[in-house]
């Protein structure tokens, strides 16, 4: 993946540096405007894909349309499901709009409500795969001391491959669930009993910690990380051998 920004996906970049930046405060004010900063993120992400020229994404939506889309983040998230779905396989846009339904309530009601750090570094991370998954970028975010975003990134990152390798291989592929896959593929022989329990575990730990029902440092201490390992290289290889079988087939 490039690490070079093209200098229409400076904005976006910035504004998620800038989010990051202020997680470490013992403020909640603080946290409170570095999640406001992060959502501001991924709303400019998505208006700016569908808004560039076409020679730039190959996409051709009239002005109406990308009117339409970038009326407000609902919609931008429709549009987004429209045109890239094949490019944000592995995230979950319904999560997102969760995020933004969390940070509307800090904003217009800022002083009484708080937000925890590890839903901002969750968001955060979450909209940096956005970022990378559409513009084919890799961010090169600086993060603050003693901040887990960086495990949770890799977390994401293993996640992410999991879930394209399946879609990609698996018989119903891009229709059926991951977990719809994953049975597929143990029926086919492809993966194991172990891997398909190993897999529901970690699917677990992802939406445990997307909506924060439990400590980072706990959730993605040593053993459950090498679950994820473990699950994203028993699924590398099962796409390496349908490869290598495909190819064969060709020749």
């Amino acid at each position: 993946m490039n690490s070079e920004h093209p200098l229409w996906a400076a904005g976006p970049a910035e504004l998620l540096q800038h989010g990051i930046s202020l997680i470490s405060e013992q403020s909640d004010a603080k946290r409170r405007i570095a999640m406001i900063l992060v959502d501001n993120a991924a709303e400019l992400t998505m208006q700016t894909y569908l808004t560039l020229p076409k020679r730039v994404t190959g996409l051709q939506l009239s002005r109406r349309e990308r009117d339409e889309y970038c009326k407000n983040f609902p919609s931008l998230l429709d549009g987004i499901e429209q045109h890239a779905s094949d490019k944000i396989i592995g995230l979950n846009l319904g999560e997102f709009e969760w995020f933004h339904r969390l940070r509307n309530e800090l904003y217009h009601q800022g002083n009484g409500l708080t937000i925890e750090r590890k839903n901002v570094e969750v968001y955060a991370e979450l909209c940096e795969k956005l970022f990378e998954a559409l513009f084919g970028v890799e961010l090169e975010i600086v993060f603050p001391e003693n901040s887990h975003a960086a495990l949770i990134g890799e977390f994401f990152e293993s996640w992410i491959k999991i879930e394209r390798l399946l879609a990609q291989w698996a018989q119903n592929g891009r229709h059926s669930s991951s977990s719809m896959n994953v049975v597929s593929l143990n029926e086919e022989g492809e993966l194991s009993a172990a891997v398909v329990m190993t897999f529901s575990e970690v699917q677990k730990i992802r939406n445990q910690l997307i909506h924060g029902e439990a400590e980072v440092d706990e959730m993605l201490r040593d053993t459950n990380m090498a679950k994820i390992k473990l699950v994203e290289h028993a699924v590398s290889e099962m796409a390496a051998r349908k490869r290598q079988r495909s190819q064969s087939d060709e020749t």
